[in-house]
């Protein structure tokens, strides 16, 4: 991990007060979903699912993935899907950048896809995909609902061993006002900040 990505977390570390107490108590469901599985199975995938894996849910994923290697959890992954595929919005991939994460490369497949450097070899590979994706795994699964609409419209996914509702405020909202690095930039670093709080009771 980098020292700008590292520094910046470590600040982080330091507004677990900015989470609402009902917010904590889903968080520290969803820490207990992931003791359980691991304890069960050896290993938790936590998928991140939001309508169009565009934003919120890739923001999960980077989230989950960065909190993960911070404490040092190797038997914790994280993924992100959709119920639909579009594409990852630009204004989420340039506030990963501003975060301090680099782009290691594109791939131009059916979804572009950007993989993303957070210090040495370590990368994380975010492209918009449907929860029954090739890419992601087949068990193990605690399906987190990052957006409203995909915990109404997403009833079922077959891999789940759990499913929460953790939703966020979609920063779409922002997108042509000029605010939008302020506003994805904010959005990313509450869905960090409880992945943190969340990942530091497995500790």
């Amino acid at each position: 991990m980098n020292k700008e990505i590292k520094s910046n977390i470590e600040a982080l570390l330091e507004q677990y007060d900015t989470i609402a107490a009902e917010r904590k108590v889903v968080l520290q469901k969803v820490a207990a979903a992931i003791v359980s599985t691991i304890e069960e199975k050896g290993t938790a995938n936590i998928l991140y699912v939001c309508t169009h894996n565009s934003r919120r849910s890739h923001f999960g994923q980077v989230a989950g993935t960065l909190a993960a290697h911070y404490f040092g959890l190797e038997n914790t992954n994280c993924f992100s899907a959709g119920t639909e595929v579009t594409e990852m919005n630009i204004n989420a991939v340039n506030a990963l950048l501003a975060f301090g994460l680099g782009i290691k490369g594109k791939t131009e497949t059916e979804q572009q896809a950007y993989v993303f450097d957070y210090g040495g070899n370590e990368n994380i590979t975010c492209f918009s995909k449907r929860f029954d994706d090739k890419s992601i795994p087949a068990q193990n699964i605690i399906a987190l609902m990052t957006c409203t609409d995909a915990e109404q419209n997403c009833p079922f996914i077959p891999a789940a061993l759990y499913r929460i509702a953790t939703p966020y405020q979609d920063p779409k909202s922002s997108d042509g006002t000029g605010d939008e690095a302020t506003v994805y930039a904010e959005r990313f670093r509450q869905i960090l900040t409880e992945c943190l709080y969340t990942f530091s009771l497995l500790k």
